[in-house]
């Protein structure tokens, strides 16, 4: 309390449903001299708590919520967690196979409809309530209280299978400092009489050699587990240590590595395009890249994936964009970091695709170039066994096949095949393209582990160039890890009280057992079903949930009013009708789209066949079917469960420990006594709910009192202040607080 005798009047407006384990457990060191009975003022999203203080009363304040200590950290955090792996290697993929260039223009017209608003609403409701997504969503509408759990549920699949692909990176590194690069060519097999060539290798390449056989040492099939791999088992230990150190202190920890994982890959971005534009062919590969194919944008599958490239890029539904805008301060213009963030997304994800394609154009000119020399050669045999000398054309000098060009190769198969018509395919001859090279560009591991990797093995330098490839693969990575951990870690610590240290260490520890079935020989497969499977559908879903929630179940008037206050400016009135029609309709467009894909695509994946050292597409077994659908439902399955619930009336206000108490928050007035007026007329009179400007949670008041525990408005030791509460019953006050 006020050490002077000052009248203190604070009013407060808001709403508040607190649990009855919080109303009596939160301490008050704001004052030695309440021993038995104290006055509280505790913000309802742990905002922090602060003594009862003279009007401003910042002097008293305490936080108790961490807070990022800039705003150039937190973007950084959003930046680290919505920029992953996928712009380097999905986005490139998608860019190549959707109409080069001509796919922009989808992606930034959904960018805008969907990206954008959603991203926008998920920074608003979490840094407004300020709780991770349980109690975000739970307060909205507490029978919509599961799209939380069901967010940590996803979040924890993907970290399972995510940080495997750090642990592969992390191999990778490890093995980048040698000269020449152990990928570099194929192994060399000696017996007593002969040396020869692993005849897996040979079949393929060095670099698809090295990362199914020496990396994954991958079995044929995902029913043959074929024990733990321990390279990599070591490796993932490693990579979930990091994971663990980096996050055990929460953002205070996170946000000083976010730093150097956020701006690092974007230092090796411009260092990989400036070099790589100085390779032969590179321009290629970016012509290639950004020649438009205006025909393709009318098919509707390219707005499909383009849609679902926006949705996954940004990290919508996860939690984590919910967990990082909870620490901010209240009057954040959240606003501009959503468009700040969308695009910086945006142009990395072009940048890396500028990277890519110059480094694919030099593979390919490298790999048409070994195709010219071995025809060459061939016509060079076939001359007078099947090809007329006079079919070479007179400037080309086939004593010197070294110095023979793509445009004379190309001349020379023209007019063979134009006179050997019909025997041209007994030849044997291929024809030789770049185009060709590169519509081979593949996604995920294969562009980064086998294709990306060979065009190193050519670069000057190359270890140098492998050792910053793979570093920034793993701080991609991280920077996505720390936003996925914190979606599981921050809902969890505001709803269950946990310390942070501990279920930081114990998700980490159960996590990493876990994980131990993606690092077995089958295990790449198991990736690739949770890649398929465990977040696509309900990601989907769970987001529509999000956006109907805030738009129907809530009210977007009142949604806008709460923005209004936050950010002091009314936002675009092209967010309301974003939020209410347009972007629920598009989202399940794409669910039902979605949905349809899955079901008519078998359950099927790329296995590795060593025996002939080629990539065959299987289907599935029967337990895996199971498993896959089993994933699905596993994660929207908290939705039904806790609506359930609440429908019932299992989870109600009586229920030990999810109890809650709602009250109205008054003012805190001096006690003057008035002649025939008791003591009791002098406690705070609360608010109708007319008055109620917004239900979203301010800074409430309560008594902690050390016996009992009773709600009933008492006086303090001072015999001058009390508080009242009116109990719940009002139209706009959640049910409970999970």
């Amino acid at each position: 309390m006020p050490k002077n005798s000052k009248a203190v009047k604070r009013e407060l407006d808001d709403d508040v449903t607190e649990s009855v384990r919080d109303l009596l457990s939160n301490e008050d060191a704001c004052d030695d001299s309440f021993k038995k009975t104290s006055l509280i003022v505790n913000n309802h999203e742990g905002e922090g708590k602060e003594c009862d203080v003279e009007e401003g009363g910042s002097d008293g304040e305490e936080e108790e919520r961490p807070a990022w200590n800039s705003k150039l950290q937190y973007i950084l955090a959003q930046v680290g967690f919505s920029v992953g792996l996928g712009n380097v290697w999905r986005f490139p993929y998608l860019c190549q196979k959707n109409g080069g260039g001509a796919y922009l223009v989808p992606y930034l017209i959904l960018l805008i409809l969907i990206g954008i608003p959603l991203f926008f609403l998920e920074l608003a409701v979490g840094q407004r309530i300020r709780r991770g997504s349980i109690g975000v969503w739970n307060y909205i509408s507490p029978r919509l209280g599961g799209i939380g759990f069901a967010s940590c549920v996803v979040c924890f699949f993907v970290a399972l299978y995510y940080n495997v692909i750090i642990s592969w990176s992390l191999f990778y590194f490890s093995q980048s400092f040698q000269q020449p690069l152990p990928w570099h060519e194929c192994p060399l097999v000696k017996n007593k009489t002969t040396t020869y060539v692993v005849p897996e290798c040979e079949k393929s390449s060095a670099t698809t050699y090295y990362w199914y056989r020496q990396a994954l040492d991958i079995s044929d099939s995902i029913s043959e587990g074929g024990g733990l791999n321990w390279k990599m088992t070591v490796c993932l230990l490693a990579a979930w240590s990091m994971v663990c150190l980096a996050m055990i202190k929460g953002i205070q920890s996170s946000g000083k590595v976010m730093y150097f994982s956020s701006l690092f890959p974007y230092v090796v971005l411009i260092c990989f395009l400036v070099r790589s534009l100085l390779l032969k062919g590179s321009v290629d590969g970016i012509r290639h890249m950004f020649t438009p194919k205006l025909e393709i944008m009318l098919e509707a599958k390219v707005w499909r994936e383009a849609a679902t490239q926006v949705f996954f890029a940004l990290g919508l539904g996860f939690g984590g964009v919910i967990a990082f805008s909870s620490y901010n301060k209240r009057d954040n213009n959240c606003h501009f970091d959503a468009v700040l963030v969308s695009f910086i997304n945006f142009f990395t994800s072009v940048l890396a695709t500028l990277v890519v394609f110059a480094v694919l154009g030099f593979k390919a000119n490298i790999m048409n170039s070994k195709c010219v020399a071995l025809n060459t050669n061939r016509i060079v045999t076939l001359l007078g066994n099947g090809i007329e000398q006079n079919l070479i054309p007179h400037h080309i000098n086939l004593t010197q096949v070294s110095q023979v060009t793509a445009e004379d190769y190309q001349q020379m198969i023209e007019v063979i095949q134009r006179v050997k018509e019909d025997d041209f395919q007994k030849l044997g001859l291929e024809s030789c393209s770049i185009e060709n090279e590169l519509d081979k560009a593949v996604q995920g591991t294969g562009l980064a582990f086998i294709a990306f990797t060979e065009a190193m093995t050519h670069f000057p330098a190359s270890p140098f160039w492998s050792v910053m490839f793979f570093l920034m693969l793993v701080n991609l990575g991280l920077g996505s890890m720390f936003g996925t951990i914190e979606g599981i870690l921050t809902p969890l610590i505001d709803t269950f009280k946990v310390r942070k240290e501990f279920l930081t260490v114990g998700c980490c520890v159960l996590a990493f057992s876990i994980g131990l079935l993606f690092v077995q020989r089958s295990g790449n497969y198991f990736v690739t079903m949770f890649d398929d499977y465990s977040a696509t559908l309900p990601l989907l879903i769970v987001v529509i949930l999000e956006n109907v929630a805030i738009a129907w179940f809530y009210g977007i008037d009142k949604f806008f009013e709460d923005l209004k206050d936050m950010l002091g400016f009314t936002p675009y009135r092209f967010y309301y009708y974003m939020w209410k029609y347009i972007t629920p309709i598009l989202l399940l467009v794409l669910l039902c789209s979605s949905f349809i894909q899955l079901t008519m695509t078998p359950p099927s994946y790329s296995a590795w066949i060593q025996e002939e050292a080629i990539e065959k597409t299987l289907r599935f077994p029967p337990w895996g079917i199971v498993f896959c659908i089993s994933l699905v439902v596993m994660a929207i399955m908290p939705v039904p469960v806790v609506f359930g619930l609440r429908y019932f009336n299992i989870i109600d206000e009586n229920t030990s420990g999810l109890s809650t108490v709602s009250y109205k928050k008054g003012r805190i007035i001096k006690e003057t006594v008035r002649p025939g007026e008791d003591d009791d007329t002098s406690l705070i009179q609360g608010k109708s709910p007319s008055e109620v400007p917004s239900p979203m949670p301010g800074n409430n008041i309560y008594r902690k009192q050390s016996g009992s525990g009773g709600t009933e408005a008492d006086t303090a030791p001072n015999g001058r202040y009390g508080i009242g509460y009116l109990m719940a019953g009002m139209p706009d006050m959640p049910e409970s607080d999970l």
